[in-house]
């Protein structure tokens, strides 16, 4: 019997006989040739912490090409535009992205980061925003100081989620929006662990939690949210899926896995 009526996607269309039987050859090829392409010797993957690695990550995160900030892109500028203007918290702002984009749909912008060098970014990227040193969960803020909150691709590298979301609702006043995206646990199994690369060569893993959405749900509710919506916008056909060494050694596999996969959760909560 032929291994792929083994494979699971098979029989579905564009995964017919022949793709598998050329992945399986693609498969033989690459351990065949396991000394020459090196694949044998492996690489030691350190941890740093958030903000370290946001030191390293700040001189280069806004030259780099991030195809999750094109997966998000879409869904979380439409919930913005639908934000009524006021003064909005950006927590774990980064370089300042999403500061500049709420200042020019009309709001007052706080932004708050654990990194005094993703801050130094930010400063020179959104000027008119009041940018802030501080924890998402331990928001530098007093309650009830905000009409609606934003967390950007930040919640994964989070101890608590539900302490973070705790304390995004503590500082949003009653009837505000919180709106929170980062990247789906599944890309984080297909590679998608954030990672920096020391003076060393060495590549080090930043924290990288696996939320699931049942994990966002429990912990709105402790913290007194509801749920208005949650998207999971998926990959599609983007450029730099799976990393440079897939890329190189099997496009159309790292491809195929990527797409349709979902690259992202995006939830928007209120709170009453």
């Amino acid at each position: 019997m032929k291994a792929s009526r083994f494979c699971g996607r098979a029989p579905t269309p564009g995964f017919d006989g022949a793709f598998v039987d050329e992945r399986l050859t693609e498969v033989r090829r690459l351990l065949a040739d396991e000394a020459s392409l090196g694949l044998g010797v492996g690489v030691d993957v350190g941890q740093i912490d958030t903000r370290a690695g946001s030191e390293h990550w700040s001189r280069t995160y806004d030259d780099e090409y991030n195809p999750l900030l094109a997966a998000e892109q879409p869904t979380i500028g439409a919930l913005f535009e639908a934000l009524r203007p006021g003064l909005v918290l950006d927590a774990g702002c980064g370089t300042g992205r999403h500061c500049v984009t709420l200042g020019e749909l009309g709001h007052r912008v706080i932004g708050v980061d654990s990194s005094p060098h993703m801050l130094e970014r930010a400063r020179r990227n959104a000027p008119q925003a009041t940018l802030i040193e501080g924890a998402i969960s331990s928001l530098p803020l007093a309650s009830h100081s905000v009409d609606a909150a934003i967390c950007s691709l930040a919640l994964t590298h989070v101890a608590s989620l539900a302490d973070s979301l705790a304390e995004l609702a503590r500082v949003v006043a009653p009837g505000g929006h919180i709106i929170t995206s980062d990247i789906h646990v599944l890309s984080l199994y297909l590679g998608g662990v954030a990672g920096v690369q020391g003076g060393d060569g060495s590549i080090r893993a930043m924290p990288a939690a696996r939320y699931l959405a049942s994990d966002y749900i429990n912990a709105a509710r402790r913290a007194g949210l509801h749920i208005d919506a949650c998207f999971e916008p998926r990959w599609g056909r983007v450029d730099g899926e799976g990393g440079p060494l897939a890329q190189a050694l099997c496009p159309t596999a790292a491809a195929t896995a990527y797409r349709d996969t979902p690259a992202a959760i995006i939830w928007r909560f209120n709170r009453p």
